[in-house]
């Protein structure tokens, strides 16, 4: 019994392995030329999955990222350089379609905003610490208390122990 699980194991992982190596681009959306596939697989490479969203459309597997991958070889055939796709792109869908938007005040908050998070949440540790180092350090007796730590520790003394003048 534990043999044939283990034979269902392994084959379940052989196959989850093999079925990783499947490539999302099919056969009929290939072009001939090899140039122009090679810049379609770039350009692939670089556009966002909108059904996915974390993925390239080169990997997803999803309709609208086959319409896409077809769309840029369409336009590559028509004579566009791999901006003008990348344009043409991001015209219609917005910087959103790229996986890397560009660096520009709309994407300030994108690129910046987890190095600004990081920061805060730096400096909040740090004061923190800071704060809890201060607290830790004891307060001075007044007169008050230094007379009654005087009287207990007089209490608890023994007769051959010295009398103590008060704290340090």
């Amino acid at each position: 019994m534990k043999r044939r699980f283990l034979s269902l194991a392994f084959l379940a992982a052989l196959l989850s392995a093999v079925s990783a190596l499947a490539f999302a681009v099919e056969p009929n959306e290939m072009l001939s030329d090899p140039g122009l596939e090679a810049r379609a697989r770039v350009i692939s490479r670089d556009i966002r999955c909108l059904v996915c969203q974390n993925q390239s459309i080169d990997d997803s597997q999803a309709e609208l990222a086959h319409d896409l991958r077809v769309l840029i070889r369409e336009r590559l055939l028509a004579g566009d350089s791999d901006q003008q796709v990348r344009d043409y792109l991001v015209a219609r869908y917005g910087d959103f379609v790229l996986l890397a938007p560009p660096l520009k005040p709309k994407t300030y908050l994108l690129w910046f905003g987890p190095a600004a998070i990081f920061l805060v949440a730096l400096i909040l540790i740090a004061l923190y610490f800071r704060r809890r180092r201060q607290d830790a350090a004891p307060a001075p007796l007044n007169a008050e208390e230094a007379a009654r730590l005087e009287t207990l520790l007089a209490e608890d003394d023994d007769t051959t122990a010295p009398r103590r003048e008060g704290p340090r």
